[in-house]
């Protein structure tokens, strides 16, 4: 598509509303949002003594945030997690089903829900346009999982909280500030090419 034929971007818009249509659009972009999110889940490094790996699915889930904005990133960390319930292999190491979703890695993927409705509210109001304002709201999202996935995987496994921390915070750390440099990077950088800095 060329860029004259997109709208001219302004304030309270996120990526997405610059591509025309409506409904037909917004089912298309959550359904291409599931798909993604299940594609990234697939790049996945086990970490030793944790039942979390590493995956691609936070990165994903901060570029569906910013792009889509709060509603429609919220429907596509609805869905997939209904995806994964339903037992479509769309979780790390092509896994689904009931248990994927409540075991213990499942709290974080719950944690995506609250994570994308305010990374994707932050995005609507700009702050996702700028490396400097974009890299603080990726790692707060992520934050965000973690503050829902560690209390549950002490839970379900049985571990301490020092003990869920070690192994379902700390390994996470490094790569999660990675990922969300690299999604500050990106974004902004198409925003630049639409040509809006806010």
């Amino acid at each position: 598509m060329s860029s004259a034929a997109l709208p001219a971007p302004r304030a309270g818009l996120v990526l997405a509303d610059l591509l025309p249509g409506s409904r037909t659009r917004d089912v298309a972009l959550v359904a291409g949002g599931v798909l993604g999110m299940a594609l990234m889940a697939q790049v996945s490094v086990p970490v030793p003594g944790s039942p979390v790996p590493i995956t691609g699915q936070t990165l994903g889930l901060v570029l569906v945030a910013s792009a889509l904005g709060p509603v429609r990133a919220v429907s596509v960390m609805g869905f997939y997690i209904l995806a994964a319930l339903v037992g479509l292999p769309f979780y790390s190491e092509a896994s689904g089903g009931y248990e994927a979703v409540v075991g213990a890695t499942g709290g974080y993927v719950l944690g995506f829900v609250p994570a994308a409705y305010l990374m994707g509210l932050a995005a609507r109001h700009g702050a996702d346009r700028r490396f400097l304002r974009a890299l603080p709201l990726f790692v707060a999202g992520q934050l965000v999982v973690f503050a829902v996935g560690v209390p549950w995987l002490a839970v379900t496994a049985g571990l301490s909280a020092s003990a869920a921390l070690a192994a379902g915070f700390f390994p996470f750390l490094l790569g999660g500030v990675v990922k969300a440099a690299v999604a500050a990077a990106l974004v902004p950088a198409v925003w630049r090419r639409v040509g809006r800095r806010g």
